[in-house]
């Protein structure tokens, strides 16, 4: 009888073990380089909805690049969700990814790749911010190829040449008008004896403090002034950092003298910048992971990522915060082209240096 028990009590124990396993196998694995916080939260929704145990492997885009090129084959990642195009278009050249279902691609409203190897999953627009106390927006132009001819703002512009986003439009800039019209405006902003920032908070800051009366910038950086929100990528930090960040937010200030404006629609000054998500070659779980995707266009994260990022569904007919311009209006506002294109940043930062801007 005793030995009954003892097979039976190492039976359970094996079969325990391997159900163990199995559910460590069963887990979607998410490699992310957006905001914890607010992946954090769409997970558990989606864990509820679901009952599918997710993973996220946090990182910056480059950093979890690397780590798939490492793992190849042998990768046990699901999912890439990517806070840029050029490291989803990076992903798709090294063959990581797989084409999505039509299915699924047809769910974006706007900036679905050619290549459909990927999906866009929010919006963040290029605008020219300004000063309200100083500035009538009907006194600016209806292009930003037009800004350098603003001799009364010499002195008065801001912008952020080392910063990415900056470097993105000035490749739409070149891939949508070419170099030398790229050259020209680079040149023609150089006489208006533009300031230069590091990164866009310190120069809304500076807009809002009458240090200069117009930037150029993403529309979030402003909203956050205003109403406050998190940054929406990955930010690693080091010990201590994390009470220094969040001085550096300060409180929302709502009647801060800062506004947005958008040229018209379609000019490359409105170029919206997206996030995505792919499939990896690498999933033994399609299905999850095409579940989990296909729950990023969901009103539910949608709505999160207005509220909590301030960035924009792509999905039409989503509600976004009062503050914000309904979806219907801003998504025609960038400019119409294949948004994988915007890897192509060697070239950018050539000409940037070749014109002594970086």
């Amino acid at each position: 009888m005793k030995r009954f028990l003892g097979s039976g009590l190492v039976l359970l124990l094996l079969l325990t073990s391997i159900g163990c396993q199995q559910s460590e196998q069963d887990e979607l694995v998410v490699y992310n380089g957006r905001n914890e916080a607010l992946v954090d939260t769409l997970v558990k929704e989606f864990e509820k909805k679901t009952d599918i145990p997710v993973s996220v492997r946090y990182g910056t885009d480059p950093q979890l690049l690397s780590a798939l090129k490492e793992e190849g084959d042998q990768s046990p990642a699901d999912v890439f969700w990517a806070n840029t195009t050029g490291a989803l278009t990076q992903a798709r050249s090294a063959g990581m990814l797989t084409k999505l279902p039509d299915s699924l691609l047809s769910m974006p409203g706007s900036f679905v790749p050619e290549s459909g190897m990927w999906a866009p999953v929010t919006a963040r627009f290029r605008v020219l911010a300004y000063n309200s106390d100083e500035i009538n927006p009907e006194d600016l132009p209806s292009s930003v190829l037009d800004l350098p001819d603003l001799d009364q703002y010499e002195g008065r512009v801001g912008w952020t040449p080392p910063y990415s986003s900056f470097q993105d439009f000035v490749t739409a800039l070149r891939v949508l008008h070419g170099p030398d019209t790229t050259r020209t405006w680079l040149n023609g902003m150089q006489d208006l004896n533009p300031k230069g920032y590091s990164s866009n908070t310190p120069m809304i800051r500076a807009l809002a403090a009458g240090e200069i009366d117009i930037a150029l910038t993403n529309h979030y950086y402003v909203l956050r002034l205003k109403y406050g929100g998190a940054e929406g990528y990955y930010e690693e930090e080091e010990e201590g950092e994390e009470e220094e960040h969040e001085e550096e937010e300060g409180t929302p200030s709502p009647n801060a003298p800062v506004e947005t404006y958008h040229f018209q629609d379609g000019d490359v000054g409105n170029l919206a910048l997206v996030t995505g998500v792919g499939q990896l070659a690498t999933s033994d779980q399609p299905e999850d992971a095409r579940r989990f995707i296909r729950f990023l266009w969901s009103d539910t994260a949608q709505q999160l990522a207005a509220t909590q990022v301030n960035e924009y569904p792509v999905v039409e007919n989503v509600q976004v915060p009062e503050y914000m311009t309904p979806v219907k209006e801003v998504l025609p506002k960038s400019p119409t082209f294949d948004f994988e294109r915007l890897s192509d940043l060697d070239a950018t930062l050539k000409l940037l240096r070749e014109e002594g801007i970086l």
